[in-house]
């Protein structure tokens, strides 16, 4: 009886040699080798574009010292806004609007002139961004942040050829 347990009971096979091969060894270096690929393809940089990169890094200081420089030869020009008034999108039973007054920064008396020229495309820019606003959109330090950085945006892109450096916040008034 002995002998027949130990017969019925199946024997573990072992695995050949190819089968070894083919399902472990094989699938293990095929990822290995796909994963060193993807990091030398990815995230490895290319020799070339790093040293263009600070390269393009040491021109990028050397014309903000430049600029530095000329604009201490420079005291900066500001430009005061007229009062503007926008409605904002309405949110409840009343209809919220906003007053400010801006005042621009511009870095001579040349490009002084070049944005009073261009004033009125500049006031209708802040106006028409202004008015796409909700009052939440301007509540705190973060939306008033985000609301300057906006605006300069948008100034800047409307007083080209003249250089618009900061917008500043002379008067806001927000009634909902």
């Amino acid at each position: 009886m002995a002998e027949e347990g130990a017969e019925g009971a199946p024997q573990k096979k072992k695995m050949s040699g190819k089968k070894l091969v083919l399902f472990i060894v094989l699938p293990l270096l095929l990822l290995g080798g796909g994963g060193a690929a993807a990091y030398f393809l990815l995230f490895k940089e290319d020799p070339k574009k790093a040293e263009a990169g600070h390269e393009g890094e040491a021109d990028a200081a050397a014309a903000e010292e430049e600029a530095a420089a000329e604009d201490e030869a420079h005291p900066p020009v500001f430009i005061e806004l007229p009062k503007m008034q926008a409605n904002l999108i309405m949110t409840g039973k009343k209809q919220p609007f906003m007053v400010t007054t801006l005042v621009l920064e511009v870095g001579s008396p040349e490009e002084q002139k070049l944005v009073e020229e261009l004033q009125p495309r500049i006031e209708n820019e802040i106006v028409t961004y202004l008015r796409s606003l909700r009052p939440e959109d301007i509540q705190g330090a973060a939306g008033l942040q985000r609301l300057r950085e906006e605006l300069l945006l948008r100034v800047k892109a409307a007083a080209k050829p003249a250089k618009v450096k900061d917008i500043l916040f002379k008067e806001m008034l927000v009634q909902q």
